[in-house]
């Protein structure tokens, strides 16, 4: 296993992070079928034997019960990891028990801190935007959640770029704790993060950490076109299916993914988690399992490199659309660069 900063600060985390967003048996997982304390305990062990330092996990997966698996099965080995967790989602039908507030995320820290089993989280991260709560209740809260000790670093989730860069700048102006690292969905079949976060988060020094890198599984080419997933698979539940896909254009990238592991002579999954560990500022690519032989191929990812040639090839069949104002800026670009442009 390699190691990397996360962001530009000083913890190291391990260049896959093991989600555990499978671990459970409630709300989404109760249909889909969550790991219980059994089965997540061997792959927690596959992970932690590999080199595997960096866990993630969030309140709102199977309501605490991820949590409280994942602590159960770090028991005794606290200190050797990155324990990471999120707050934001409904936890209760209490009318607060929901967002950003500082009533919300003091209550949702000392809770997760209890189901985890431990007096501090490495990481603690924003699940997404809450724009019914002041910007500076949300940080200013978090900041403290630092300075008591319960927290060390503080991550965001699912931001726009402008709400990211408004929050940068708050904490910076207050003197508070900043956001060390970006949890986005970022897979080769869909890189709009690298339209407007990636350049923000290379300029501000955060890490980005992929969620959902094969694409809801589909990169792993278990679904075949016009047939359904493996049963129990989440692509196959339609009712379960958030992330869209533009079928034609995702076949193509399949394919050119497929080649690659055909000659590598690796799995399609390890050749798109391996692209991702190429792309700058990712930090660590979480990968999520829920069968032992899944995570063991997953682990092979770093293992091997893709090369120049293989990335470009990858760049190239999966390039989202360009975006105003991103053509107009290759535009003047050249005006600048060329002088014989002049009309």
């Amino acid at each position: 296993m390699h190691y990397r900063s996360l962001g530009k600060s000083g913890l190291l985390v391990s260049e896959l992070c093991f989600g555990t967003m499978s671990f459970g048996q409630q709300g989404y997982w109760e249909k889909i079928g969550g790991l219980d304390q059994s089965a997540a305990q061997r792959l927690v062990d596959i992970a932690l034997d590999a080199g595997i330092n960096f866990f993630d996990s969030a309140d709102v997966y199977s309501y605490g019960q991820s949590e409280e698996i994942l602590g159960k099965t770090l028991k005794g080995k606290r200190d050797k990891v990155v324990l990471a967790t999120k707050v934001r989602g409904r936890m209760s039908q209490e009318i607060n028990d929901v967002g950003l507030s500082r009533r919300h995320i003091i209550q949702s820290c000392e809770n997760s801190l209890r189901r985890l089993g431990t007096d501090y989280l490495d990481l603690y991260i924003v699940h997404s935007f809450d724009f019914m709560t002041p910007l500076e209740e949300t940080l200013s809260t978090l900041n403290d959640l630092v300075h008591s000790g319960k927290v060390r670093y503080l991550g965001c989730s699912n931001y726009f770029a402008w709400q990211l860069m408004k929050a940068l700048s708050i904490s910076e102006r207050h003197h508070w704790e900043k956001f060390i690292s970006l949890q986005a969905y970022y897979s080769l079949l869909s890189r709009d993060v690298e339209i407007e976060l990636a350049p923000l988060c290379r300029d501000q020094g955060l890490g980005i950490t992929p969620w959902s890198p094969l694409g809801a599984g589909f990169l792993t080419g278990k679904y075949p076109r016009g047939g359904k997933g493996p049963r129990g698979a989440r692509r196959s539940k339609e009712e379960h299916n958030f992330i869209q896909i533009e079928e034609e254009k995702a076949y193509a990238i399949l394919d050119e993914v497929q080649r690659i592991a055909k000659l590598r002579g690796v799995s399609s999954a390890q050749v798109s988690l391996n692209y991702l560990l190429r792309k700058s500022p990712v930090s660590s690519v979480i990968i999520g399992a829920t069968k032992p032989e899944q995570l063991q191929d997953n682990l092979k990812t770093v293992d091997w490199q893709l090369s120049a040639e293989e990335v470009a090839a990858l760049d190239e069949i999966s390039t989202p659309p360009r975006l105003y104002p991103h053509w107009m800026l290759e535009f003047t670009r050249l005006d600048r660069d060329n002088p014989a442009m002049i009309m």
